[in-house]
């Protein structure tokens, strides 16, 4: 799909809200008349007025990073763009702190990708938060959100701090989910952060961070507001505390208003008031003790699976029954009790 193929991004119909912040909202939806092509559009114009000159100086450099990088496999493509901001396609995929890519083709995929960016001069400039990292349905590597990413006219020595602190996020990314994959030099690599950075660190993020949560009340915690960072470790003290609970896992989505909701799922024998007693101080808005949670063979909660629940995506959920019928005894009675029914409340007068 190219942005000749459509008129306007007007023809966007909404599905589900994805993200919210001080910069924009985006949603997830489809264009009219073509129901099975999914695709993401930001609206600019859904900031608050005082910080839309800041949004839109993203907004612009996003557009033209998705300009430049047009081609690559495994980014987004730009469709369209108008007076509320820009739509471009779907890329399908779990962001990598659910997904946890452990094999060294998912590692040589994203690699792959740093590559092609070189070549055209593209830093991203975000690749520390592995939300942005994706590993797509097939297992291979995507790279979203490119609102910091910069188009250089030449490969300056700036351009090479920034791509080297590219490939420095990568590995990071390698440390956490791999480390098993790690080779001596990457070790050094990741030992040894530019002097740029360490000067960010040390003054520049501190600032950053300052103006960011005490002035703007947000963070780039993708549009949770930082709930689960603000109040995500006293509701697990709370649980971790309870001998009654044998596991749990804490998760956001979209409340039918403005704003981000917490979603906790409990491993528990507890009815439901009995859990909120645990967290009595703590506003979830949906408690949902289960018999069972799904795991990995590691043991930790399956993520990437009751996100899909938290967000009401039924129809992905049973494409995913498809390919993991053993998930089907302790996933059905989880969806079947689930507490979020509002995946498709938007419609086209309320964007």
């Amino acid at each position: 799909m190219s942005a000749s193929t459509m008129s306007t991004p007007a023809e966007f119909v909404s599905e589900t809200v994805f993200k919210r912040d001080v910069f924009s909202e985006t949603h997830s939806g489809h264009l009219r008349g073509r129901d099975h092509e999914r695709v993401i559009r930001r609206i600019v114009t859904a900031s608050p007025v005082w910080t839309r000159p800041l949004a839109w100086i993203l907004a612009r450099r996003e557009i033209r990073a998705l300009k430049a990088v047009r081609g690559i496999e495994g980014t987004p493509t730009l469709i369209a763009t108008d007076r509320d901001g820009l739509l471009r396609d779907w890329l399908d995929g779990a962001p990598i702190q659910i997904a946890r890519p452990s094999g060294p083709e998912w590692y040589r995929g994203a690699h792959r990708i740093l590559r092609e960016l070189r070549r055209r001069n593209i830093t991203h400039n975000d690749l520390a938060k592995p939300q942005n990292w994706l590993m797509r349905a097939n297992g291979s590597a995507a790279v979203i959100d490119f609102q910091l990413a910069s188009v250089h006219r030449w490969k300056s020595p700036l351009y090479r701090v920034m791509a080297y602190e590219d490939f420095r996020h990568l590995l990071k990314q390698k440390r956490a989910f791999a480390p098993e994959l790690l080779t001596p030099t990457a070790k050094r690599i990741l030992a040894r952060r530019s002097l740029p950075s360490r000067i960010w660190m040390a003054s520049g993020k501190k600032l950053y961070n300052l103006f960011t949560r005490k002035v703007l009340h947000w963070s780039d915690g993708e549009g949770t507001h930082d709930r689960i960072d603000r109040e995500g470790p006293a509701i697990r003290a709370a649980f971790q505390a309870d001998p009654r609970v044998t596991g749990f896992t804490l998760l956001t989505y979209s409340l039918p208003a403005k704003g981000v909701g917490l979603y906790a799922f409990v491993e528990t024998e507890l009815d439901e008031k009995a859990v909120r007693g645990i967290v009595s101080a703590s506003a979830i808005e949906l408690v949902q003790p289960v018999a069972e949670l799904p795991r990995r063979e590691d043991g930790g909660v399956r993520d990437d699976v009751l996100m899909l629940v938290a967000l009401n995506q039924i129809t992905q959920i049973e494409d995913l029954l498809e390919r993991e019928p053993e998930l089907s005894p302790v996933l059905r009675p989880i969806v079947s009790g689930r507490r979020n029914f509002t995946d498709r409340r938007l419609t086209q007068t309320e964007i």
